[in-house]
């Protein structure tokens, strides 16, 4: 007995070494270990404090560290200030705020990287599923309802026999659903709780119509669709908490609505477009954007919209390739949304590309300036060897560029082969180079074949003069070879421009 007071009180110490913060354990390269030893399973958010996406993280990551010790859970969050141990968070990869790695049974090495949503409950449930049954027993009434009370969407399956196939198919889905919790029943009680008369699947859901039941037969892939298409909202409001949600997901197809909820006709706009998105559940994503909110304006400047343009229509695939498409309609009614919807669902609309009117002055200064209607003619000239930087006004790695292209543009103007040039690839689109990052560098060799080569060299005034002399040989790629380092992501258009040692906070 003495020896489990003296252990007892020994952990008691330990842990009483790790601070906490609202729940969350302050964690340092100094505690790391003791805390893993104490705490075996612990949620690790590597942040600044700078970082926007980690304040805007805060309140709810707080909220699941409370929701886990009041449920009496063995689960801890934690959490490390990597500006102050950045060597630290180096061990462990980090490249960009918040990075958020889950350490499981007390391992320090392969941690496995959080995948869900950023709200309190999407935080537990990815938890309870990485450390317990990929779907719990329900015995009876109460634990049902208790689940479906405590979650925005739960799947509960009712099998009579939860060893059948059925049920096993169920389990089967449970295990590769991260973000929604998973119940099983065989209770009669429960049956007939839930007005249910055979073995089936039903998705419950505090939005909506309330509940989906599944109907066909049961297999992990059908299943897997269903909860696809049921568990997020017929329309969802972009926001920092259902971004991951959004982008995340496997629906590719997103149409938005830019509009303002201050509007008089706010409600009006959206019934339509709720109305609308019935008929394209599970294929196409219905999401609203307010166009008042400061952090969204760059979203509405990625689709070449100004705030005083809103209320408008966009539609966006995220592909491999980002493609966007624009209606023909300025009334936004249930109607033309769904005409619109069921015209790309059939292939027959053509992408919007972007384009600026061409500059009266274009070509008068030594860097010339190409836009969506003139790039073709300037780029693909068969007697000119034209190097472009495709940039972003935000962008920090291009105000950094900028007077090294400037000095390139001078050392090359009287040159009658080359042309140095540069478009802004925030309002300007081109069929022919699809643009990931920024500042993206690419070569147009003289010639009818039409080749693109990217730059990968050293971005100097040096690199690019031995760039240019070579024809594109020396520090040049094929097109389509990674992208460099020194880039800023296209990815997430509402994200501070530079690098996580400049400030990058990634979503």
């Amino acid at each position: 007995m003495l020896k489990l007071l003296i252990v007892c009180a020994l952990a008691a110490v330990s842990a009483a070494d790790i601070p906490e913060e609202e729940d969350v354990l302050v964690l340092k390269k100094s505690n790391f270990e003791e805390a893993l030893k104490t705490y075996p399973n612990i949620l690790v958010e590597f942040y600044a404090p700078w970082c926007g996406h980690c304040k805007a993280l805060a309140p709810e990551y707080a909220k699941a560290a409370g929701m886990l010790k009041a449920e009496g859970s063995d689960i801890k969050l934690g959490k490390v200030d990597a500006t102050e141990e950045s060597e630290f968070a180096q061990e462990f990869g980090v490249r960009g705020y918040p990075t958020i790695k889950f350490f499981k049974g007390g391992e320090k090495e392969n941690p496995k990287e959080y995948s869900a949503g950023r709200q309190a409950d999407d935080i537990v449930n990815w938890l309870k599923k990485r450390t317990g049954p990929a779907a719990i027993i329900l015995s009876d009434v109460t634990h049902a309802e208790s689940l479906i009370a405590d979650n925005e969407v739960a799947v509960i399956g009712f099998f009579k026999d939860v060893e059948s196939e059925s049920a096993k198919a169920f389990f089967k889905t449970a295990e590769a659903v991260d973000d929604v919790p998973f119940g099983i029943t065989s209770d009669d009680a429960v049956f007939s709780k839930f007005e249910v008369a055979m073995d089936g699947v039903v998705l419950f859901k505090k939005f909506d119509e309330g509940r989906n039941t599944f109907d066909g037969e049961i297999s992990k892939d059908k299943l897997l669709n269903f909860i696809k298409a049921n568990q997020l909202p017929l329309v969802i409001e972009f926001t920092e908490q259902t971004a991951p949600k959004i982008f995340g997901g496997d629906i590719k197809s997103h149409i938005l609505m830019f509009v303002s909820k201050a509007a008089k006709d706010f409600q009006e706009k959206m019934d339509q477009f709720k109305k609308a998105a019935e008929g394209f559940k599970g294929k196409i994503l219905f999401i609203f954007i307010d166009s008042d909110v400061d952090d969204n304006q760059r979203i509405l400047e990625f689709f070449g919209l100004k705030k005083e343009e809103c209320p408008a229509i966009r539609l966006i695939t995220l592909e491999e390739e980002m493609t966007k498409y624009k209606p023909d309609f300025s009334d936004i009614t249930a109607e033309n949304i769904i005409a619109f919807c069921t015209a790309f669902t059939e292939g027959k609309i053509k992408p919007h590309l972007m384009s600026q009117d061409i500059p009266e002055d274009w070509d008068k200064n030594p860097v010339k300036v190409l836009v969506g209607k003139n790039f073709e003619e300037v780029a693909f000239n068969p007697a000119k060897n034209v190097f472009v930087e495709f940039y972003a006004p935000w962008c920090g790695h291009c105000k950094q560029l900028a007077p090294i292209w400037d000095q390139l543009g001078e050392k090359f103007k009287d040159n009658s082969d080359v042309i140095v040039a540069k478009m802004d690839s925030t309002a300007n689109e081109i069929e022919a180079v699809k643009v990931h990052s920024f500042p993206t560098l690419k070569f147009f060799p003289a010639g009818e074949d039409h080749k693109v080569i990217d730059y990968n060299g050293d971005r100097t005034l040096d690199g690019f003069t031995k760039f240019l002399e070579s024809g594109g040989k020396e520090g040049g790629a094929p097109a389509g070879d990674d992208e460099d380092e020194e880039s800023d992501d296209l990815d997430d258009v509402e994200e501070d421009d530079s690098d996580v040692e400049e400030g990058h906070d990634e979503l």
